[in-house]
């Protein structure tokens, strides 16, 4: 059983693949890397599976997601060079965190659970926070 293809002195038949369509690098409008990177961050997919969704390769989102973070990446049909982003900062008034304990400005836990509010704020001891959380449980 011969196979003339694959027979690169016989005479033969031979094999060609015409590969049909645009030869040329794909372009992403500003808006579509956007909503594609802002897809990233929700964490429903992996970013390999989100770039074979796409149809790119992971390290691309890689590099969008980096030029988004360096504020080069254009959002909302801006200019890249104009997009700028601003999240609003909420302080404490000027004194506020002077007059707290070091503890109390530690982690917070807070447990909304049955019409109860449990907030646990500093440092608290495993046990003890096991016991708060079982009260919770049998109170539910």
């Amino acid at each position: 059983m011969g196979n003339s293809t694959l027979d690169p002195k016989g005479g033969g038949i031979r094999r060609i693949e015409v590969i049909t369509g645009v030869g040329r690098r794909r372009r992403w409008t500003s808006e579509a890397k956007a909503r594609i990177v802002a897809e990233s961050y929700s964490g429903e997919l992996s970013i390999s599976e989100l770039a074979r969704q796409h149809g790119i390769r992971p390290q691309q989102l890689f590099g969008w997601r980096h030029q988004a973070r360096m504020g080069r990446l254009a959002v909302n049909g801006d200019d890249a060079a104009t997009a700028a982003t601003f999240v609003p900062v909420i302080a404490d008034a000027p004194g506020e965190a002077r007059r707290r304990p070091p503890a109390a400005m530690s982690a917070v836990i807070e447990i909304e659970f049955a019409g109860m509010v449990v907030r646990v704020r500093g440092v608290v001891p495993a046990d003890a926070l096991a016991e708060v959380l079982a009260a919770v449980k049998r109170a539910g």
